[in-house]
């Protein structure tokens, strides 16, 4: 499978992402995760495999996410609920998210990156 990149083009973040993957010459897919909001279904195989808390796909940062009151909604939804509401709208979920399908990073962290792509 290629390498997608699920970002957002106005995120400082996701554009260091793109520019480290650029920079090694490693080709991807460019997804924009509001256009093209990862399902349900996609986002729950993320997360699988991923090994992180279900809490961490959320862009905690986010203007929809401290509108909507996540903070304290959130541990009292179940994961099918989290999930539902991730595919429900892209700005609500922590980006990017780069995934070859057998390995993932959320977010950008240089390191991560090294290890995980390189």
């Amino acid at each position: 499978m290629t390498i997608q990149l699920f970002q957002y083009p106005r995120c400082t973040t996701c554009k260091k992402a793109a520019k480290w993957l650029d920079e090694h010459q490693i080709e991807y897919e460019n997804i924009h995760i509001v256009e093209q909001t990862p399902t349900k279904e996609q986002l729950k195989s993320f997360w699988e495999l991923s090994g992180l808390p279900l809490k961490k796909f959320f862009n905690t940062s986010g203007m929809k996410y401290k509108t909507l009151g996540l903070k304290d909604k959130l541990s009292t939804m179940t994961e099918d609920e989290q999930l539902e509401l991730l595919a429900s709208d892209g700005m609500l979920i922590k980006r990017p998210i780069v995934t070859d399908g057998e390995k993932i990073t959320l977010g950008f962290k240089e390191e991560d990156f090294t290890n995980t792509w390189k």
